[in-house]
């Protein structure tokens, strides 16, 4: 690792160790379950993104050692969740949708599981997506779909293969750089009780919210059209057709 590289890996560190002060305010605000703390939820929210947001755009494009790379990779993949399952609480207080006693439950069960998950599952995601991302083949494949899209004035889906293969392709042709099909895990049958696989989808933007629910939908749209159940949260899309996973 080079000197600039230990100077911002020294940098992305100290910023990671002032979150887990957040995340302990944040618990005890989501006890409390109540809407009555809406407004102290948004703010921690906010200093959620503006820490992540700091290490994403200014010391991470610094960060060149592939293990280093999957360890900040997998650790800002698990906070921008986070920060897509609290702004959605908060959305959702505001638009005064009921919130479920369970809902709070799953949410600090999902905080004080941090260190499992983002050893475990973002880990894993986070690994595949980098060797997608940085292997010379796959990206040759990319640009040739992106070549693909730009020439399509009007795009259709088409079958060109299996189910699978057409998923991928019809993510790709919407942005997404990488795409990963899983098994449906327990907490993806809370999402969906008959969930049988999971899509996970990644874009150039950690935080592209607006460019990952662009392929979420476009995904959820195709499958239902085919007769499936599809449950679609910021980067990754539960549905109850059993797919062959990667």
């Amino acid at each position: 690792m080079s000197y600039i590289e230990k100077k911002y890996w020294q940098k992305i560190n100290e910023v990671f160790a002032e979150l887990p002060a957040l995340e302990e305010d944040l618990v005890n605000l989501l006890n409390k379950k109540s809407i009555a703390v809406v407004n102290d939820i948004a703010i921690l929210c906010s200093q959620f993104n503006k820490n992540i947001n700091l290490i994403l755009k200014k010391y991470y494009p610094e960060i060149k050692d592939m293990k280093y790379k999957l360890q900040i990779k997998s650790t800002l993949k698990y906070y921008y969740d986070l920060i897509y399952i609290l702004t959605d609480l908060v959305r959702n207080i505001e638009n005064y949708q009921k919130i479920d006693q369970e809902y709070y439950n799953r949410l600090i069960k999902f905080i004080s599981d941090k260190i499992k998950l983002i050893s475990g599952k973002y880990n894993d995601i986070c690994a595949q997506e980098l060797t997608a991302f940085y292997d010379k083949n796959t990206r040759n494949n990319l640009e040739k779909i992106l070549v693909e899209k730009i020439e399509k004035k009007n795009r259709q889906f088409f079958t060109y293969g299996s189910l699978e293969e057409e998923i991928k392709k019809i993510c790709r042709l919407s942005g997404a750089i990488s795409v990963t099909i899983m098994v449906a895990d327990e907490l993806s049958k809370e999402e969906l009780e008959t969930a049988q696989s999971i899509i996970l989808f990644n874009v150039e933007e950690l935080n592209d919210f607006k460019e990952l629910d662009k392929i979420g939908n476009e995904l959820k749209r195709f499958l239902e059209s085919k007769g499936y159940i599809c449950v679609f949260k910021h980067d990754t899309l539960i549905t109850d057709v059993k797919l062959l996973p990667d």
